[in-house]
Formats: C-alpha cells, structure tokens, sequence
C-alpha cells in the first residue's frame, strides 16, 4: 500500500507541475466539467456494514463517515442512505438529515421508507408541513399496506396548511 501512496503523490506533483506550466505559458487553465464520482457497489456495502457496525458499538461519529462514504459510491444503496439519515437525525443534524433522504429519493424514488423518513424529518424538525405531506402521500402510495396512522397525519397536515 506505501508504493501506491507514493506514486499518487508523485503523479499529483507532476500534475501540478504541468498546470503551472500551462498558466505561465497559456494562460489560466479553462475549467472543464466535474468528472463523473466512481460508483463501487461492492465497496459501498462494505462501507455500510462498517458503519452499521461501528454504530452497535456505539461510535456513531465512525458510522456515519462510514455510511456518507458508501452513499457517495452507491447513491442507489437506499438503507445505507436511510439509515445514514437516522443517525444524522440522532444527533439532530435535520437539515443534513433531509439532504441525504432527497438525494436518496432522486436516485431511488419508489422506496417507500425514504419519503416516510423524510417526511417525519420535515414535520417534525423542519416544519416544512407541505414537504411532510407530499413525502407522507407518496409513502402511501408505495406502501404495501395501509399505514392508518400516517392517513390520520395527513389528514391532520391538510387541516393546519388550510
């Protein structure tokens, strides 16, 4: 494992040295689009049953690195996300929270937990009631079975948005 270390350093300098190169004799370099992140199912369930790990030892602050890392090369990896999503809500970290459920949800948006999360993290923390309930009524429509307490909870959003 040194060699490679070594070697990205090595190619870093060379590629700096080339950029500085390049701006003494062109100019600024233009900037180019952001390339595509590496996606690595594998690693990322790895990196998620890390996370879930450390978090039944108790290290919430190692699980949640461990699970933004998986999220990062699987963003269709909806339960690392969710569960991410939960321990950020732990330590009261709502909007961050909810950030995670949203990019979940554009990458996965027929799990049913993700929108039911986000909307309880809407409701409850943001008092966002108009996000709750659009997330609450898609939950409903994806659920297998009919959550009477949620159709109580919308019906109870539609009142107090009225």
């Amino acid at each position: 494992m040194p060699e490679f270390s070594m070697r990205c350093r090595t190619v870093g300098v060379l590629i700096g040295l080339v950029v500085l190169a390049g701006c003494a004799v062109n100019g600024p370099v233009s900037k180019q689009a952001e390339p595509e992140p590496v996606r690595s199912p594998e690693q990322a369930r790895e990196l998620s049953r890390q996370g879930m790990l450390a978090h039944q030892q108790g290290q919430t602050s190692v699980a949640i690195e461990a699970l933004q890392k998986a999220v990062a090369l699987d963003p269709t990896d909806a339960a690392a996300a969710n569960n991410l999503a939960l321990l950020l809500k732990q330590q009261n970290r709502f909007e961050e929270a909810a950030g995670v459920l949203k990019t979940a949800i554009q990458a996965s948006p027929d799990v049913a937990d993700l929108h039911y999360n986000l909307a309880v993290i809407s409701e409850i923390y943001l008092l966002d009631l108009s996000a709750a309930l659009s997330h609450y009524q898609r939950y409903t429509e994806l659920a297998a079975e009919e959550d009477k307490a949620v159709t109580g909870w919308m019906a109870d959003l539609q009142r107090r948005l009225q």
